[in-house]
């Protein structure tokens, strides 16, 4: 290849400084769009071709050196040199280098700002397809383990503190309500994002008649920018990504810190494979859960690719700025982040065992079943702001005789209330309560039966 030019090299007396050669590049980071830069190249030259600006063997060049550069870089066998700054100038040098006069015709009416404005969005596309697919198998993957558990029951929290019991089923299919919402925020993210900006060159469009509307059609998009100075500084996509990709990040952190809890020896509620695993280099006996710990702290690197993006696009004055060239830092990194994350939270869920036998032996500590008790005064028409009184006396009285709830005589009840009648042992205990549930959505055995056909049936349809 010949000596590395730049596109704007002659408009400067001399040869750039190296110190602004290392500084200015982003081929070491962008040059994974280079399949899209290629997409996109081959529709704008076939546009191009369309409207008479190039010729048909021009066209046929052009799109020959391409397939042979796309070619050259799967294969690992293209040079990338850093003095082109980008992946952009890296493929138009190496394409006319091919193909002399056709490839220097191939920018025509086009700039490396709409262009890049246009990979980015080429590749996003396909990278929320990839996150979506992963969403759905961690989905698969916590109703495959709910259906093991319709039936076994297990402490909720609020604050931390024992809440009501549940059974297991819905505690993990509360993990595919929000990662439903994940799902649908990246469809939502997608649609928006699925407009071409190319055309829209460096700021203001072209004295060239172009038709954007045929490259948006090859390239797949739903419709073209129509304000070419948005258009080629339009970020908000970049930053909906990011934030989607943060809130994936976030609820497999809640994930996370349930199972790290749940692990330990404290609580002993969840068993993971050994091969989720490490150990300890100095204490022989220790089973740590890592990956759920650094599942946990990467979502802090996806909360500051969020927070960087939002602080590159604050304060840039109208139109492209070079600023933008950070925009992939933060967008690829968010974007591996949560893909790894999402594999690891699949392998996890798929290979961990809830302990049922260590769950039961200290299910009804806590008075898991006190709001139960206050509902079934409710039903003898207390009010029940009253009912939930009398139960705070009681749980008052049974923690000083250290004893449960359904540990209380007949008599020991009417005490506090008259209305208590012997049905009530029917309210107490955690599994009991759990089948009383009646409310759609509860976290009862029934419910989660019913949610579990409805999440097969969704699920199937992707």
């Amino acid at each position: 290849m010949a000596e590395a030019e730049k596109s704007w090299e002659k408009r400067l007396a001399g040869k750039p400084d190296e110190l602004t050669v290392n500084f200015v590049e982003s081929l070491s980071i962008d040059k994974r769009l280079y399949k899209y830069d290629i997409v996109g190249s081959i529709a704008h030259a076939q546009m191009l071709a369309e409207r008479k600006l190039i010729t048909k063997d021009e066209l046929k060049q052009i799109k020959d050196g391409l397939i042979e550069i796309s070619e050259e870089i799967a294969e690992g066998r293209f040079s990338f040199e850093k003095e082109y700054e980008d992946i952009h100038m890296a493929i138009e040098a190496a394409l006319v280098a091919k193909t002399g006069q056709a490839g220097k015709k191939l920018h025509t009416g086009r700039s490396r700002n709409d262009q890049v404005a246009t990979d980015i969005r080429l590749w996003m596309r396909d990278r929320i397809e990839i996150l979506q697919t992963k969403i759905t198998l961690l989905q698969k993957a916590l109703v495959k383990s709910a259906g093991r558990y319709t039936e076994d029951v297990i402490p909720s929290y609020t604050h931390l503190q024992r809440a009501q019991p549940i059974v297991i089923a819905s505690y993990l299919l509360s993990f595919v309500e929000q990662l439903e919402r994940d799902f649908t925020r990246l469809k939502n993210c997608g649609s928006l994002l699925n407009i071409s900006p190319l055309g829209s060159g460096a700021v203001a469009g072209s004295t060239l008649d172009l038709d954007r509307k045929s490259t948006a059609r090859q390239l797949g998009f739903t419709d073209i920018s129509y304000n070419s100075i948005d258009a080629v500084s339009d970020r908000d996509f970049c930053a909906e990504f990011i934030f989607d990709c943060a809130m994936i990040a976030t609820h497999l952190s809640r994930l996370a810190e349930d199972w790290i809890i749940y692990s330990s020896n404290e609580f002993g509620f969840v068993l993971i494979e050994d091969a989720y695993c490490t150990s300890s280099s100095m204490m022989p006996q220790k089973r740590n859960p890592d990956l759920l710990e650094l599942i946990r702290g990467k979502t802090g690197s996806v909360y500051g690719s969020l927070m960087a993006i939002l602080t590159i696009l604050k304060a840039q004055p109208s139109g492209y700025n070079r600023d933008m060239q950070e925009d992939k830092v933060h967008v690829f990194s968010a974007a591996d982040t949560v893909e790894a994350c999402l594999d690891v939270a699949c392998a996890i869920v798929t290979h961990t065992k809830f302990d049922i036998k260590r769950i039961l032996a200290g299910l009804n500590e806590g008075f898991l079943d006190a709001t139960a008790l206050a509902e079934y005064l409710v039903g003898k028409g207390v009010a029940f702001r009253e009912a939930h009184g009398i139960v705070g006396s009681l749980v008052a009285d049974c923690e000083k005789q250290q004893k449960k709830l359904a540990e209380l005589a007949l008599d020991e009840f009417q005490k506090y209330s008259n209305l208590i009648e012997s049905n009530v042992y029917e309210y107490l205990g955690a599994v009991n309560v759990a089948g009383k549930y009646v409310t759609e959505g509860s976290a009862g055995p029934k419910q989660a039966k019913e949610q579990i056909e409805y999440w097969n049936r969704q699920l199937e349809q992707r």
